[in-house]
């Protein structure tokens, strides 16, 4: 036999025709004799019907077929009686009356069924995943991951730019997370590292001319993973040369907003917001905020430094932060729900969480007693607060603690009351961060990476005040999820160098980690500037799934691990002879 169509792609067109099959047996029916089967393929069911009138030994063959089967089959296409007819089946208006049948392999029954909303664990599914990939809701994802790498590769050949392939195997140079090494059978104590982006390769592209550049491309970082992350996982590259901000933004706005039109046929609004880092910390806590919703963060140091609670007094004098939240309508949390609320923030590094309910009356809380009537006044007013809120507070000598307890507690209390709207696709640009970040010891490490352009209107405080340049990075940022991230790139060797000396890295330790592109740069380097989105990311959300595995093939665990093939695991001893590796 030979296929002639995808059961899926059945229709009432096609009712008197001859086709042929293939597939695997998904559900099996009796109906008084006549025998019906769901035949399953990528593209969805057909309905089989063996009736023992037309065909007594085919019927009888039927009920030797258990779920997952793999057959081939030949019949007609004939429509449905209106009252079998299934509307809510793209294939329901018609079923196929089988006339032959061949059994081209058993199997053995599956460990969970093959469907959608199914109740198993997700190491059961990692374990089996070629299994779980045949379940529809798993197949949509992966139609929907090909479909979004196509729209993407398709749009950016249409702007000009060229796709090209980068070194998987290459230096280890410091990029912010741990290398995965291989090492050398040829040069003997040598390793190549596995990229964990291809941010030199690009900039050197942009060297050579090629102007613009994309790739779809692996990438590996040996890191602490979490749901939304892997330690092999796919960006979307780009690099552009002689770009301005606003032809850059706009090239990639249009990107994803091809994206989501075609798969999600919503049209995202565009030029897209912009969003200075400084402004995103004050008032969403973090740099990546979801902001479908309001609750943002309020400071109010200012005011309580008037009251007589020593705790906020203490820490104002001592150049800490006090901020807060204004829960609306949640005055009606119990006792316990605060004290839980108190907890969640304790797991985050808040020392205490602070609380007032706001009644008809006034204040409430075991502290109100601190404020002044004055002080509660100001407090009422700055918080916009109302009878029936809850008013919580963080206090700490450390703003980034005081930022990121918010930032949660927003998130959680945002899920919990519900007001986080659905479909609704929030995109912005973050921009302006920080050049430098401080490292355990108080010293200027890169926020993104050494290669990130200072604002050259901070040029002049990169010695004397580094901690207030501004860097040319930016982040994309959808819906509280980081998608994307870019920076225009330094390319005058000077002010690289000025860069390096400020985190640490003299002239010869340049030269050892990055003497190839500092090389490069001396032959004519053009401005430049890049991002990269994560793809797994995108589908992921594109896909209306929390989790990143579910839109990666065969996945790993949040331990690194695979539970299908096992690794990683070790391996012979001649192995590691071959490679000068011994192992302690």
């Amino acid at each position: 036999m030979e296929r002639t169509h995808y059961c899926g792609k059945l229709r009432k067109t096609h009712v008197g025709q001859k086709v042929c099959l293939f597939g695997w047996v998904w559900h099996w029916r009796d109906h008084g004799g006549v025998i019906f089967i769901d035949l399953r393929d990528r593209t969805g069911g057909a309905q089989l019907v063996f009736n023992p009138e037309k065909n007594a030994e085919l019927h009888r063959r039927s009920h030797d077929l258990r779920s997952e089967y793999v057959i081939a089959i030949e019949g007609t296409v004939a429509a449905r009686t209106p009252e079998t007819v299934n509307p809510t089946l793209p294939t329901g208006e018609i079923e196929v009356i089988v006339e032959k049948l061949d059994l081209l392999n058993k199997a053995e029954t599956p460990p969970f069924p093959i469907e959608d909303f199914i109740d198993v664990g997700e190491e059961v599914r990692l374990q089996y995943r070629y299994i779980d990939l045949r379940r529809p809701e798993m197949l949509k994802r992966i139609k929907i991951r090909h479909q979004a790498y196509q729209i993407v590769r398709n749009f950016l050949g249409g702007e000009d730019f060229l796709e090209v392939e980068t070194p998987m195997l290459a230096k280890s140079t410091p990029e912010g997370a741990r290398d995965y090494l291989v090492p050398s059978r040829v040069h003997r104590h040598h390793f190549y590292a596995l990229p964990q982006s291809p941010q030199l390769f690009k900039q050197l592209l942009m060297v050579a001319g090629l102007d613009r550049y994309f790739q779809i491309v692996k990438c590996f970082r040996d890191e602490d993973l979490r749901a939304d992350r892997q330690p092999e996982f796919t960006q979307i590259d780009i690099e552009m040369s002689f770009p301005t901000t606003n032809i850059f933004f706009d090239i990639m706005e249009r990107m994803l907003a091809a994206l989501w039109k075609e798969i999600k046929g919503y049209d995202v609004p565009l030029p897209l917001k912009r969003l200075p880092y400084s402004e995103a910390m004050e008032r969403f806590g973090c740099d990546r905020p979801d902001t479908r919703f309001g609750l943002e963060l309020c400071h109010v140091s200012d005011i309580v430094v008037d009251s007589e609670f020593g705790v906020f007094k203490d820490i104002v004098a001592k150049g800490g932060m006090i901020s807060g939240l204004n829960l609306k309508g949640c005055a009606r949390y119990s006792r316990k729900e605060i004290d839980d609320l108190a907890k969640f923030a304790g797991e985050f590094g808040a020392r205490g969480m602070a609380w007032m309910k706001v009644t008809e009356k006034g204040l409430e809380s075991n502290i109100v007693k601190y404020f002044p009537e004055g002080v509660q006044a100001r407090l009422r007013e700055k918080m916009e607060a109302e009878p029936g809120d809850l008013l919580v507070f963080i206090a700490d000598t450390e703003r980034r603690i005081v930022y990121d307890v918010l930032s949660r507690i927003r998130l959680h209390i945002a899920a919990r009351e519900k007001l986080i709207p659905k479909d609704q696709w929030d995109f912005l640009w973050v921009v302006d961060f920080p050049l430098f970040d401080k490292d355990e010891n108080g010293r200027p490490t890169p926020s993104h990476h050494p290669f990130t352009s200072p604002v050259v209107e901070d040029l002049p405080l990169l010695e004397s005040d580094p901690f207030k340049v501004r860097s040319q990075a930016y982040d994309m940022i959808l819906n509280g999820y980081e998608i994307g991230g870019g920076s225009v790139r330094i390319h005058d060797p000077a002010v690289q160098s000025r860069v390096f000396r400020a985190i640490g890295i003299g002239d010869e330790e340049a030269k050892d980690r990055f003497g190839f592109l500092l090389e490069a740069f001396k032959y004519g380097a053009p401005p430049h500037g890049g991002i990269a989105f994560g793809f797994d990311r995108i589908a992921m959300l594109l896909t209306d799934t929390a989790n990143i595995r579910d839109v990666i093939a065969f996945p790993k665990t949040q331990r690194a691990t695979s539970l299908m093939d096992g690794s990683p695991s070790t391996v012979k001893e001649e192995q590691l002879r071959e490679l000068h590796v011994k192992l302690r």
